[in-house]
């Protein structure tokens, strides 16, 4: 693993933000947050990895992207890398942004494995579902109960709780009006979005000491049961062959990092789970988890500080 260039060199400032999930007031209060936190000099030349999960559940989706596609603009001299989550892989799905399977295939194949669950779900049957992701279709659709009996709470629409995406840009849930709806920035923002990013020499604060490590950023997680080159190389094409994303989408097999990338240090950082979890170099920024009454929070590198939307700094 290799280490800085010199010992005079100052780590560059990463700060990964957790989902978002269409709270946009929490978005903008958690980055005036880390404004206030983080040295002026170092935060405007910041690595800022936002770890997917930008809509559904809150209510201002289309803020958001708009505030996330802003930033560039505003402060040139940062990284801003945007992850995608299961939830924005799915609205890239239904607006028809995907990337088209490696090998030519249909969309259609991917709702084969999960046709028995089309009629609780309500998956999407209007204009343009012939060609579209399963994900998508999902994403659109109508839960036929209405009660999540798991997190005892009601769905917003669909199982991806997708019925406040809908409504910030002004269409009914479940409309293919929304195609039309969504501004073309939004669209090449769900273009765009990667799968996964891997970062070189990322300074982390340990017990340990000082350490230079990889970071590689993913919504959920790497599977601890498959071959890590393998699956970053799956993730980086962005392969939409498949009905569902195992390291955007799942939850026990992917919260571990990877016995192979324990040899040398690797920091794995994730949102996705509805949980804030630090256990050595694996991540999980989600405090959230879209709910109303939870934070946003975000950890910064290399101190391991945890900013959230809540706390009260003095300016």
């Amino acid at each position: 693993m290799s280490e800085p260039k010199a010992s005079t060199t100052k780590p560059r400032v990463v700060c990964c933000i957790g989902d978002t999930h269409g709270f946009y007031t929490k978005l903008q209060n958690l980055w005036s947050n880390l404004q206030t936190t983080i040295d002026p000099s170092d935060f405007n030349t910041a690595l800022i990895i936002f770890l997917g999960d930008y809509c559904d559940r809150g209510p201002d989706t289309k803020k958001v992207l708009d505030f996330l596609i802003s930033l560039p603009s505003k402060y040139p001299n940062q990284r801003h890398v945007f992850l995608s989550g299961n939830h924005d892989l799915a609205f890239a799905a239904f607006v028809g942004v995907l990337p088209k399977p490696l090998d030519g295939s249909e969309f259609s194949v991917t709702w084969k494995e999960y046709e028995a669950n089309e009629e609780r779900e309500g998956w999407f049957k209007g204009d343009g579902y012939e060609r579209m992701h399963l994900q998508g279709r999902r994403w659109a659709g109508s839960m036929k109960d209405k009660f999540n009996a798991v997190k005892n709470t009601q769905y917003k629409g669909s199982i991806y709780d997708a019925g406040p995406t809908f409504a910030s840009y002004g269409v009914p849930h479940g409309s293919a009006d929304l195609v039309k709806a969504v501004p073309d920035e939004h669209k090449k923002f769900l273009a765009d979005m990667v799968w996964v990013h891997e970062e070189d020499d990322v300074c982390v604060e340990t017990e340990d000491g000082i350490k230079y490590c990889k970071l590689i950023a993913v919504h959920a997680g790497l599977e601890k049961d498959k071959d890590v080159k393998q699956q970053l190389e799956f993730l980086r094409a962005r392969d939409t062959r498949v009905p569902r994303v195992e390291a955007l989408s799942d939850r026990k097999n992917v919260w571990n990092i990877p016995k192979e990338l324990t040899e040398n240090p690797t920091v794995v950082v994730s949102g996705h789970h509805g949980k804030l979890h630090i256990e050595g170099l694996r991540l999980i920024i989600d405090e959230g988890g879209g709910k109303e009454e939870r934070p946003v929070a975000a950890v910064v590198l290399p101190t391991m500080k945890i900013v959230r939307n809540t706390d009260v700094l003095a300016n």
